[in-house]
Formats: structure tokens, C-alpha cells, sequence
């Protein structure tokens, strides 16, 4: 099997992917993000790319059509929509997982012949901060870091990022260059423990929102400890009083950390030189998130901590062209290749160079904000490209209504049902990861080549073609007439060399004779290159600029709710929901929630959670841990109507965004709780797939086909009939077992002699082993010994899912601790859990910890 060359179409490290036709999954050991290394959602790559739930054809109004006539549809119904109510009737609404020439097509075509800026991508919600205030600070979007610094900085400090589960590969490497240097030190900031936290030297557990009292407090020591550089403040910075006297009127203690705390982190930062403070989501989505962004930057200013090895501030990417993205003008308010959108000069640059009737004059509408239009009717026509805003955006339930009030929505993706998709009234089945071609930028700046391996199935086209075509049908033929991604790399190349009079940091023309098909990963401006090495910053007298910023109001809630990602799933779940395998850790939405305020609640583990405000409603499972403070839950952000009846939590996420940026605030919201009060629990294995159609329900892939966790509000007349309802199976026989004293109820339907469905039910939460009534599907076991929740005797139980990278689950890492394997490295040579990605390896040491021998040991 020939393996090709590729690039992962997760997070932001991109890391490269060696990828076979036949599913062969393998790290690319000469790509310069990973080496070979790869996490668990990488690893199970080859288990997404079937064809089960593809559009593969055009759909107007859900019937199948031909290309011709839905690409003149959708051509017809914006021009209609611009030439009666003007272009800002129009908006496109696009995504970091696509490819860097659709992104570049998109746009010109938008803002360059449309002559509106109405084109926002999902990126909104991930970075936009970190753009507000690298533009504030460096005068450019620049990420100067490069993820060598974090493997050569003696401190590290991780702010708002669970690397361990959101970046598992630079969590991997930080992990080796501590090995192999143990005096490193790591600092994780994070309102949660998380999996993170077992790397880190200290764990600070910041109030959410506390980053800027705590980074002003540590800018206002460093002057008071002499440590701010003076001679590179007067040469390269700008602002340094203003913002000191911001920090020193500020109050570390708002940051929700103690005086010796606070004191310990100060010094430490203070007295290493070669520091490096990465930072993510948990920076970024925020109300002050662009503020909390510039308090970093300032403490790296005024140290001069920044262009050196080892040593500056460090944006972590949460998407695979989110980098990308933002190179080509794909926000609302930037231009194409890093040019400003409100320098009329720039603009005239680009507009003559594509040669276009007309360009946008004023930024477009952020994603919020676009949505907002929709819903308030000024939005006639709206494109949305290989995302699923009805999930996604915080007010889903809002923004899915909003969508649902355009007259005209088309959408482009690669799956034909998704929450967003159903409202829609023509999809376009675009190709997807494997079977299309394109470059991606990732965190530290390296462009790779995503390449094809696998055909275009159906008659499904790249993103490039179908944006291309539109734009062509709409009068602009000449001006899209690329045959390739290749031209339209070309292309972007050529423009930023066409534009090369204005001084800005993109810098492309490492790629002007580079051969797009043997292209290797290339880091621009060029390898080796050092931003900002040289003092020189891109505000017009070449300084930095330091900004004074002041902590946020805090909120006032009994519960405050933080969102984000779990360890093996991505976004909406349309790939990794693919996977079994990435499916069986944590297989349904859920909420943590400290033990003392489940204990108020009157919440037993396993009880169900109701999170609610006046934006929307959610029920989740209670995961009961200390790992989150008092009064704070966290509910992962994955779960769509498609697989849970009620699970969506950003329908609870208020549309709330930062002023400068305007990203939402994802991580700190005002909600109230309660138990769910479910007249009963149950849960489904089945080789057919479960509808959600109980007031909780969440639904998961199977090695052996479906599960659903299940619960309801009113007890079933006849059990035998709800289960067949749910499972699907109206036919084969049925074998019924009932415990009047608990109000158990037991049910196996069995066809041709093979179990098609197991159905538990009771007045409290199922208690059994999933995993063994999930390997029972399609096995000639009795049915009674299925109902008894016995595995089949061919079979041992493995447990829950522990590792997803090898599928090893606890009852194997149980047995391989009686045998003797003691320490995290024994348990991944017996079983390999832990050896690949690393992120299960905080569980691995949680669970020996709770061994009896490890405990009778001590």
C-alpha cells in the first residue's frame, strides 16, 4: 500500500500524517510539527473516512439535483439578493478545517467582486482574540513563536490551554524536553485540573476571567523588582507607563490566587529569562479576551522577552487552518495576505491586482453579529462552508432559528445531515479530508500540503471548484478560472509579492518557485527566521506598543459555566463521531460539578444535570469531581441534537463577545442547576442506529454498532414496544426479563439467532458493564446470559475505555496491575495504554493510585 504524505485535520499543530486507501494511519516521522507522533483522534483517522452519512450529490430542497442546476441556483439567488437589497445582503460563513486556497477564493470573491466583507469563519470563536491584540501590541497578526521555544524555554506557563487533551502533541514533546531536562519548570493556569495540570511543577487555580489581575500584577512586580527592561523599552516599546500605572492600581488578589501564590509565580517568572507563556481558548474566549491577550504581551515587552530562543509569548492555534485562514483575509475585518482592510491604499493594492469591479470598503459582519442579521432579517442569502453554526455558536437554539429565518441558505460539507444542513435549502457535497488537495497553515507558521489519497466520492468537488463555479455563474468567470489549487496558491503567492511595497510580516516568496506537488512543510517568512529578533515591530515607527488594560467586572451567579473540548472528539463530532474507538471514553454529554455543590443539589453519581438561563436548556450527566471549583461546571462542547436530545450546550452560552474582537465568551457564563428528575434511566446496545427520542438521550458509534444512554419523564405502558421504538427493530423475537421490587426491566431481541439489541431500563441509573453488552451485539449468546450481563464466553470484558489510542480499557489495566506493572511505563508495556499520545496517562496514574496494592504498598 502506497502511503501518502498529508497533513491532520485537527488542531492547529498539524501535525503530518502518512495516510493509505486502505484506512493505514501513520505519523509522519520527517514532518517538523510531530516526527511521527500522532494523538488518539490522529491515530483513528482511517476509522472516519468511510462513506456512511456522505452527501455525495447536489440537494435542493432534499432532492437530489445536478450540478448545473444548483450551482445556477445558488448564483441566481445572491445576485437576486444584491441587486434588490445591495451586497451586505449577502454572507458566507466558513471554517479552519478548510484549505488555505478555498479560504483565498472565498474572499476574493466576497470582498473583492461582491464588495462586501460579510465573510466570517469559525475561526471567530477561536483566535480572534489573540488577532485583536497581536495588531494592538505588534502592529500585525504575528505568532512569533515556534514550537522549538517550548522545548528550549526553562519555564513554561500554560494559560487557559489543556494541552494534554487540546494540543496532545505539543503536550507530548513539552513532556519529553522535561524528561530530558527535569529542572524545566511548567506552570498550568486554569480555573479546572485538568489532565494538564499532572505535567505542571503548579497548578494556579485562577477565578475564571482572572488573567488580567493576575498578568497585571505580575507586570507591576517586575518594575517594583527592577526587572523591566529599560534600554528595550525607550528602542522598541511604546507605552510603558501607561500601561504600568494601569497594573499597579489593578489587584492580584482579583485573580482569585493567595498571596503566596501569587508571590511564588511572580518571582519565578521575574528571575528565568527563558520563558515562554503559551495560551489558548481559555485566553481567548472571553469578554476581555483581547485585554487578557495584551497583559501577556505586556510583561514580555517590557522585558525584552521576546524574539529570542526560548523566551515569548505563544498563541496556540485551535484549528487546523485557523493560521491559514487569517493569512488570506478570512475575517470580517482583514484583507487578503495580512493587508489592512481599512488602509485605502492597500485595498486599491489588491483591487488592482485582481483586477476586481469593486472592493469592500468597511469590515463585515463577526460571526455573532452575522447571525444576528439573519435572525433581524438584513441577511437574504447565506453560504455556509464546512462548519455547523446551529451547534457551534453560543444561543444555538438561537442561531439555528436565525438560520432558519434566511430565505436563502446553502451549505457546503462533506456530511448531508447535520443540525445546520437541515435547515438549509441546497447542499453542495464538497471533498474532504483524503480526497482533497491544498495547503494548511499551522500554529508556528509551517504551510503543508494536505494531499489527496482516496478518490472524490460521488460526484463531490473541492471547496476551491464550488466557490469558483458560483463565482463565475454570478458574472466573474475570468477572474476564477483556476484548474487547480495549484493556481490558486500561485496566485496568493503572487499577490503578496505584488503588495510587497507595504511593510507587514507576511513574507511568501519562500514559496515563489517552490513545486506545489513535492512542496515539503515550510515555515515562512523562512526557516530559521526569528520574529522581532531585531527590535523592529510593524507599527509605523517600528515599535511595540503596550496597552493599559484593567480586570473585567466579575460575575455574580451561583453557577458559572465553562466550556470546551474532550480529549477524543473534534468540534460537532461529524469525523470523530466516526470512530468507536474515540467514542468509548466518554460517550455522552456530561457536566462536572464539584462534589459539595452536587451534594446541595441533591445529585447521586450518575444523576442528571439541568443546566439552564434564559438563552436555552440543557441536560447532562454529573461527572462529580473536585476538579472543578465550587459554584464553576464544565460541559465539553461536542454533542449536537443529531446525537442527544438535549445535550447541545452552547443553546446555554450567551452571545456575549469581547468588544475589540469580537469573539464569544465560551468559558464564563451565568447558568443555574438542578437535577434532572427522570421517571426512569436506560440504556441501548444495537447494531441499528438509536433515534434520541427520550428527553435525554445521547447516542454513540460501537465497535458492534450503537449505544444510547437514555432517560425519561414518564414510565412506558409497554416496555417491549418502547424498546423496540428506540433500538428500530420492529421485528425478531424478544426475550423480556422485569424486577418489580427495583423496576428493572431487561429486554434482548434476537434475529436469525444473533442479539440485535439489548435494552436496560430502571427507576435509577443503569448500573452494568457497557462494554460487555456492547461485544454481545451480533454474538449467538444466550439471550438470558445477555440479560445477566455476562460477556460471551469467548470473550473478557475490558471495561471502560481508558486509552482510545490502543482501545485498552480499565478491567485490562486492572488485570495488568495484579500481575504486577506498577508505575505508569509498566502498564504501557503490558498493554500499551499511554505509549502513543500520552494524554490518558493522568488516568492511568489516577487508577493506580486507587489500587489496592498500590495503596497496601504504602
Amino acid at each position: 500500500m502506497t502511503l501518502t504524505r498529508t497533513v491532520c485535520p485537527y488542531c492547529g499543530v498539524g501535525c503530518g500524517v502518512l495516510a493509505g486507501a486502505d484506512g493505514t494511519i501513520k505519523g509522519d516521522p520527517d514532518h517538523p510539527a510531530n516526527f511521527g507522533r500522532l494523538c488518539s483522534k490522529g491515530a483513528a483517522l482511517g476509522e472516519t473516512i468511510d462513506l456512511d452519512g456522505r452527501l455525495l450529490h447536489p440537494k435542493i430542497g432534499g432532492t437530489q439535483a445536478d450540478w448545473e442546476t444548483a450551482l445556477d441556483l445558488v448564483a441566481r439567488k445572491f445576485s437576486e439578493a444584491i441587486a434588490e437589497y445591495g451586497p451586505d445582503s449577502v454572507a458566507i460563513y466558513a471554517s479552519g478545517q478548510i484549505l488555505t486556497e478555498d479560504y483565498y477564493v472565498a474572499n476574493k470573491m466576497m470582498k473583492g467582486f461582491i464588495g462586501a466583507a460579510n465573510i466570517d469563519t469559525n475561526s471567530r470563536l477561536c483566535m480572534a482574540s489573540s488577532v485583536a491584540g497581536h495588531k494592538r501590541a505588534f502592529g500585525t497578526d504575528t505568532v512569533s513563536g515556534t514550537y522549538e521555544d517550548l522545548e528550549e524555554a526553562d519555564l513554561i506557563v500554560l494559560v487557559g490551554s489543556n494541552l494534554a487533551w487540546c494540543h496532545p502533541v505539543l503536550h507530548q514533546r513539552i513532556a519529553a524536553a522535561k524528561e530530558a531536562r527535569p529542572d524545566m519548570r511548567i506552570i498550568n493556569i486554569d480555573p479546572r485540573r485538568t489532565a494538564t495540570t499532572d505535567l505542571a511543577d503548579v497548578h494556579l487555580q485562577i477565578r475564571p476571567d482572572g488573567d488580567v489581575a493576575l498578568f497585571n500584577g505580575l507586570l507591576a512586580y517586575l518594575a517594583e523588582a527592577g526587572k523591566v527592561d529599560t534600554a528595550y523599552s525607550e528602542n522598541h516599546v511604546n507605552g510603558l507607563d501607561a500601561a504600568l500605572a494601569a497594573a499597579q492600581v489593578c489587584d492580584p488578589a482579583d485573580s482569585g490566587l493567595n498571596a503566596q501564590e501569587l508571590a511564588e509565580f511572580y518571582s519565578l517568572w521575574a528571575n528565568t529569562p527563558k520563558v515562554v507563556t503559551a495560551y489558548s481558548q481559555g485566553v481567548n474566549q472571553s469578554v476581555c479576551g483581547t485585554d487578557k491577550v495584551n497583559a501577556i504581551l505586556n510583561c514580555h515587552l517590557a522585558t525584552g522577552r521576546i524574539g529570542k530562543r526560548g523566551t515569548g509569548p505563544f498563541s496556540l492555534t485551535g484549528q487546523p487552518n485557523a493560521m491559514g485562514g487569517r493569512e488570506v483575509g478570512g475575517l470580517a475585518n482583514m484583507l487578503a495576505n495580512h493587508l489592512e482592510l481599512g488602509n485605502a491604499a492597500h485595498r486599491d493594492a489588491v483591487r488592482h491586482f485582481w483586477e476586481s469591479p469593486t472592493i469592500c470598503t468597511r469590515p463585515g459582519l463577526k460571526a455573532v453579529d452575522m447571525f444576528q442579521a439573519c435572525a433581524d432579517g438584513r441577511i437574504k442569502a447565506l453560504w455556509v462552508i464546512s462548519t455547523n453554526p446551529a451547534v457551534s455558536l453560543p444561543d444555538a437554539d438561537g442561531v439555528a432559528a436565525a438560520i432558519a429565518n434566511v430565505p436563502f441558505v446553502v451549505a457546503s460539507d462533506i456530511m448531508e445531515q447535520t443540525d445546520t444542513n437541515d435547515l438549509a435549502d441546497v447542499l453542495l457535497p464538497a471533498t474532504g479530508w483524503g480526497e482533497k488537495d491544498g495547503t494548511v497553515t499551522n500554529s508556528e507558521r509551517r504551510v503543508s500540503r494536505q494531499r489527496a489519497f482516496l478518490p472524490a466520492p460521488g460526484s463531490a468537488r473541492p471547496d476551491w471548484k464550488i466557490i469558483s463555479d458560483v463565482a463565475a455563474r454570478m458574472g466573474f468567470a475570468e477572474a476564477f478560472a483556476f484548474q487547480s489549487p495549484a493556481e490558486v496558491f500561485a496566485e496568493y503567492v503572487a499577490l503578496d509579492a505584488a503588495t510587497s511595497q507595504f511593510p507587514r510580516d507576511l513574507d511568501l516568496s519562500i514559496f515563489a518557485d517552490a513545486d506545489y506537488a513535492k512542496l515539503i512543510p515550510t515555515q515562512w517568512p523562512h526557516n530559521g527566521a526569528r520574529f522581532f529578533a531585531d527590535g523592529q515591530f510593524y507599527h509605523p515607527d517600528g515599535k511595540a506598543q503596550m496597552f493599559p488594560v484593567k480586570a473585567p467586572a466579575q460575575i455574580t451567579s451561583r453557577f458559572t459555566l465553562n466550556t470546551g473540548r474532550n480529549r477524543d472528539q473534534w468540534h460537532t463530532m461529524m469525523r470523530t463521531g466516526k470512530s468507536p474507538r474515540l467514542g468509548a471514553h466518554l460517550a455522552e454529554p456530561y457536566v462536572e460539578i464539584h462534589p459539595a455543590d452536587a451534594a446541595t443539589l441533591g445529585a447521586e453519581p450518575g444523576a442528571l444535570i439541568a443546566v439552564q438561563n434564559t438563552y436555552g436548556r440543557t441536560v447532562l450527566r454529573a461527572l462529580i469531581t473536585p476538579r472543578v471549583a465550587k459554584g464553576q461546571l464544565f460541559a465539553p462542547i461536542h454533542w449536537t441534537r443529531q446525537r442527544s436530545s438535549a445535550g447541545t450546550i452552547n443553546s446555554v452560552v450567551a452571545p456575549i463577545t469581547d468588544p475589540f474582537s469580537g469573539q464569544p465568551a465560551s468559558k464564563f457564563g451565568a447558568v443555574s442547576a438542578e437535577v434532572f428528575k427522570a421517571k426512569w434511566y436506560g440504556f441501548i446496545a444495537s447494531n441499528r442506529e438509536p433515534k434520541p427520542l427520550t428527553p435525554y438521550a445521547a447516542v454513540a458509534r460501537t465497535q458492534t454498532g450503537w449505544q444510547a444512554e437514555l432517560a425519561g419523564s414518564k414510565v412506558p405502558d409497554d416496555w417491549e414496544a418502547e424498546a423496540r421504538r428506540l433500538s428500530g427493530h420492529f421485528g425478531g423475537d424478544v426475550s423480556f426479563q422485569s424486577d418489580p421490587a427495583t423496576g428493572s426491566i431487561r429486554i434482548a431481541i434476537v434475529q436469525g439467532g444473533l442479539i440485535t439489541a439489548l435494552f436496560f431500563a430502571a427507576s435509577t441509573p443503569v448500573v452494568l458493564s457497557r462494554t460487555a453488552s456492547i461485544g454481545l451485539i451480533g454474538s449467538n449468546t444466550s439471550p438470558l446470559a445477555a440479560l445477566a450481563g455476562r460477556s460471551a464466553s469467548d470473550q473478557s470484558d475490558p471495561g471502560a475505555t481508558v486509552c482510545a489510542c490502543f482501545n485498552v480499557g480499565r478491567n485490562t489495566l486492572l488485570a495488568a496491575v495484579t500481575g504486577g506493572a506498577s508505575t505508569v511505563a509498566a502498564l504501557g508495556e503490558v498493554t500499551c495504554a499511554g505509549t502513543n499520545c500520552g494524554s490518558c496517562k493522568p488516568e492511568l496514574a489516577a487508577l493506580l493510585e486507587q489500587t489496592p496494592q498500590r495503596m497496601a504498598a504504602e
